[in-house]
């Protein structure tokens, strides 16, 4: 047994005396799943092959999504899960395609606050005797504030999907605010609209090639005109999410801040955040010097809508360590219909054998 796959094995014997039950997930997923959660971008990132009778399927790329279906097909409330196996990636090279996940998540429906504590509390004392650096945020406080935006709501939703890629939420912020250029085939269908209607280009353009039929290509085309004719994102505005998108530092003083500005629609969000703090605090962790960073977790798999958080080794060619948080809206999707709140985390043991050290 390798030293990654023993120390595997011991943080998972850790969870299991923690109370957490033991599960497994089978290493070929249903692509179908995925692709319905992330678009076609998560080819990108996982090994999909097929299979004569399933159909296409992919390499497990994590364990949180086949946990969640699990849990939602019946587990009990409230409920504890841990497991340790790989997970397949495609990666920048250099770093690891397969590698060891050890994880925890918890399914719980009241005190959320509490429940974002315990797990991150849990990863903090498995991960104590190694030089990392904790990271929090919470993509709940961001969502707020693209909720909160004056524009349409073809446009929020715009944004909202777009969270988690932070080049392209810019350049859409930026095109919205009326500051970025539009694409050069949206400007120029917009500029053929302005000569002739949607029905008439269609007569012109011949057969249809593609999966779009002339009703679904007539329902794109009043989206893109709807756009153009909204008013830009108020500029005030645009410069307050990019203030927040910049915060960092200690997790009392952001929250005392944000607070501070009067930002009606953050203020449930920053409610969340001011009672998971005091949770932290009964449960051990020190919140005034817990550092908070208000764009962590917009590069992680999209499932993440609440708390994040992350241990990070000192060393910058280190992936992280742990990454973790809350996913309460992915228990909706999975649940059909059903949902509880749940959080979780996972841990990389080769990358803790490879920092050396622990207990």
């Amino acid at each position: 047994m390798t030293a990654a796959a023993t120390l595997a094995q011991n943080l998972l014997a850790q969870l299991q005396d923690a109370g957490a039950q033991v599960v497994t997930a089978d290493i070929l997923q249903p692509a179908e799943t995925l692709l319905d959660l992330y678009g076609e971008d998560i080819r990108a990132r996982a090994y999909v092959t097929h299979d004569p009778a399933l159909g296409e399927m992919m390499l497990r790329p994590d364990f949180t999504v086949p946990v969640v279906q699990a849990h939602m097909q019946g587990g009990a409330e409230p409920a504890r899960y841990c497991y340790a196996g790989p997970v397949f990636r495609k990666q920048d090279q250099g770093r690891a395609r397969e590698y060891l996940q050890v994880g925890f998540e918890l399914f719980a429906r009241d005190n959320p606050a509490r429940a974002d504590a315990e797990v991150f509390a849990r990863f903090a004392q498995l991960l104590s005797g190694y030089d990392l650096r904790p990271v929090t945020g919470d993509i709940g406080i961001l969502k707020a504030a693209v909720a909160g935006l004056d524009t349409s709501a073809r446009r929020k939703a715009a944004l909202m999907r777009h969270i988690w890629r932070p080049k392209r939420f810019r350049a859409l912020l930026e095109r919205m605010g009326g500051q970025g250029p539009l694409a050069a085939p949206r400007a120029e269908l917009l500029r053929a609209l302005q000569v002739a209607p949607c029905a008439t280009l269609l007569d012109q353009a011949g057969p249809l090639v593609g999966l779009r039929n002339e009703a679904q290509i007539a329902e794109r085309v009043a989206a893109l005109l709807e756009d153009a004719a909204t008013p830009p994102v108020p500029a005030a505005q645009i410069a307050a999410l990019e203030g927040l998108l910049s915060l960092s530092g200690g997790a009392r003083d952001v929250a005392r801040d944000l607070r501070a500005q009067g930002w009606d629609a953050l203020v449930p969000a920053l409610d969340r955040l001011e009672a998971r703090l005091d949770a932290l605090d009964d449960a051990g962790i020190d919140t005034s010097s817990l550092p908070f960073e208000a764009s962590f977790g917009r590069t992680n798999m999209e499932y993440y809508d609440g708390f994040v958080f992350g241990f990070i080794a000192q060393r910058a060619d280190m992936p992280p360590v742990a990454t973790g948080g809350r996913y309460d809206a992915l228990t909706t999707v999975l649940g059909q219909g059903r949902e509880i709140p749940a959080v979780g985390g996972v841990i990389r043991p080769d990358t803790l054998v490879a920092l050396g050290g622990g207990a």
